[in-house]
């Protein structure tokens, strides 16, 4: 089994944070977004992961220089070969997974690094592919699916009459990923793009109506990290999910003077509080300094100075500084608020 992640967006919803990282890489609860993707199917796919293939943008998009061995290392820590692929110019989701040409054949896993989930990954033999799916209250801001019998019948694209609330949520699994590529390559060699980009929906859509079936695949839990608002809410999740399995989230060098960590929390590596109360929902980078505060539900990165603050709601990007009386808040690195 292999897994292909894209990650080629520069998360312009998540600005200013994604002006220096590309929102994959952003760090929830002690992890980046994309490592903890990974770590979810790798989790529950029930079969040996053989490579895990990642799709990124080039560094003018912002993609530091050391991308590339994060991402190697984040493999190798789960026991699998790693390759890194750039997509160069944004030409669609299909451009995009064609990019790790090289690393497409088998059975696949492709799982676009703008959310999170816990879902039922139990693979249908009979089955050529599952899309994994989720109701929501407003279809027209995304793809969805309609089903007969139990399988996808059709895609259709952010729909404007209703026709299904089945969300594509961006993970797909296909037994065979030479097929895959294939269809892609036809798409990009006859340069078939209605949308003016290459879209996976197109590749499903021929792969459907050569008699390829796909199962939908039930989500339990989707968490997105576009905005960030519903980031904050994915933290806030994946803190409650961490702390019930009984995870140390709270690093032994934390130094507490006159303070209080109100579960659950993640705090990293020396980390100063003082005169602080932080918590519920709040994860705070390594090396940070936090004075005479009170934090709940925020977002906190690396090398922070936060003094005489109230907040909540707030996300604050790395070796930042905060002293004011603002409560819901988003600054990105290096930024002062005085």
């Amino acid at each position: 089994m292999k897994i292909i992640v894209p990650m080629a967006g520069i998360g312009s919803r998540l600005r200013p944070h994604t002006l220096t990282i590309p929102k994959p890489l952003t760090v929830i609860a002690g992890k980046p977004i994309v490592q903890r993707l990974v770590e979810d199917i790798t989790s529950v796919v029930n079969q040996p992961i053989d490579e895990i293939a990642f799709i990124i943008g080039p560094s003018s998009k912002g993609f530091p220089a050391n991308t590339k061995d994060k991402l190697l290392k984040i493999a190798k820590e789960l026991g699998a070969k790693g390759s890194v692929y750039v997509q160069e110019e944004a030409l669609g989701t299909a451009h995009a997974i064609f990019c790790a040409k090289d690393s497409l054949s088998g059975p696949c896993v492709v799982a676009f690094a703008d959310t999170l989930f816990k879902a039922d990954f139990t693979l249908d033999a009979n089955a050529d592919g599952a899309i994994w799916v989720k109701q929501v209250e407003d279809p027209s801001a995304f793809g969805v699916v309609k089903l007969n019998d139990g399988y996808i019948t059709d895609f259709v694209e952010k729909p404007t009459e209703f026709v299904s609330d089945l969300a594509i949520i961006g993970i797909y699994y296909f037994k065979d990923g030479d097929k895959l590529s294939q269809e892609i390559k036809y798409l990009i060699d006859h340069d078939i793009r209605p949308s003016g980009e290459f879209q996976l929906t197109e590749v499903l859509e021929t792969l459907k109506q050569e008699g390829a079936k796909f199962l939908p695949g039930k989500v339990d839990v989707w968490m997105d990290c576009g905005k960030k608002d519903p980031t904050l809410d994915t933290n806030k999740k994946i803190l409650g999910f961490d702390f019930e399995k009984g995870l140390n989230l709270v690093a032994d060098s934390v130094v507490l003077e006159n303070s209080k960590i109100i579960q659950p929390c993640y705090v990293g590596e020396n980390v100063v509080l003082k005169n602080t109360t932080i918590g519920p929902y709040v994860s705070i980078g390594e090396s940070s300094l936090v004075e005479d505060s009170k934090i709940s539900n925020s977002l906190i990165q690396t090398n922070v100075k936060i003094l005489n603050a109230t907040l909540e709601n707030a996300m604050i990007g790395n070796h930042a500084t905060f002293n004011g009386n603002f409560t819901s808040l988003s600054i990105g690195d290096y930024s002062e608020l005085t």
